[in-house]
């Protein structure tokens, strides 16, 4: 590959936040390791871990890893650090019970080099089922209108959060659809992909917190101006739906 070719290649951070995740984190780690493209680091913020994850993390040696731990406010507060710390140009979330198929950042890449588009969505697996990239109707699906999945599905390039800011605290579960549903609604150039990039976890707060989710996704929408309406329609729709899971 030549100076100039070589130049245009899109680099790429994988950003987990972790908090005693010792038992979760050796598939994600073997997951990195069995990359084809293994140009990449994997930028780890810790929420001051006491289970034994630094130690596991420390004794990663032939991955490129930078590694940050201190108490931190949760999820959101972690990511917004590791993406703070990165040096990737674009980054893809992997949650430590997350895993990436073999030729996810290889894929990733080709398409970042040669689209240069503000976010990547591919095909994701999640408990065993294979989740479509991209549905209509922002005031319908929300973030989910413009890609499949935050965490291992979505390649998100950096510079973003200079124009619309790092994950709010203000929504500890859902601080992600927030985020990408301002980048989809302002017209961010996102490209689909049908490739499968991994499988996304089921431990994670989201999956746990029902009412929670269904509750900050409607707030998402109301702060992202949809009808307000049609959103509170949707949302009492969703939680009788989901009343027997709180």
């Amino acid at each position: 590959m030549s100076k100039n070719e070589n130049e245009k290649r899109a680099t790429i951070s994988v950003v987990t936040a972790t908090y005693n995740a010792a038992n979760h984190l050796p598939r994600l780690i073997e997951s990195l390791r069995g990359q084809t493209d293994k140009d990449f680091e994997w930028v780890v913020a810790d929420g001051a871990s006491d289970d034994g994850t630094l130690e596991l993390l420390r004794s990663v040696t032939d991955i490129n890893i930078v590694i940050s731990s201190q108490a931190d406010f949760g999820i959101y507060d972690a990511l917004n650090r590791a993406i703070k710390i990165s040096s990737g140009e674009y980054y893809i979330v992997s949650g430590a019970d997350d895993i990436l198929y073999p030729e996810s950042v290889a894929s990733f890449r080709q398409i970042a080099s040669e689209k240069q588009p503000d976010m990547v969505s591919a095909k994701i697996m999640a408990a065993g089922r294979l989740c479509p990239v991209r549905r209509p109707w922002p005031w319908l699906y929300g973030a989910f209108a413009y890609v499949n999945s935050h965490a291992v599905g979505t390649l998100i390039k950096k510079s973003l959060h200079e124009q619309f800011g790092f994950y709010s605290r203000s929504y500890p579960i859902v601080a992600d659809q927030f985020f990408l549903k301002k980048v989809g609604d302002a017209g961010a150039k996102i490209e689909s992909s049908d490739f499968v990039a991994g499988e996304f976890g089921v431990h994670g707060s989201s999956g746990k917190d029902v009412l929670g989710v269904l509750t900050e996704n409607f707030r998402v929408q109301l702060a992202t101006g949809e009808n307000k309406l049609v959103q509170t329609a949707f949302f009492l729709a969703r939680t009788i739906k989901n009343f027997r899971k709180f």
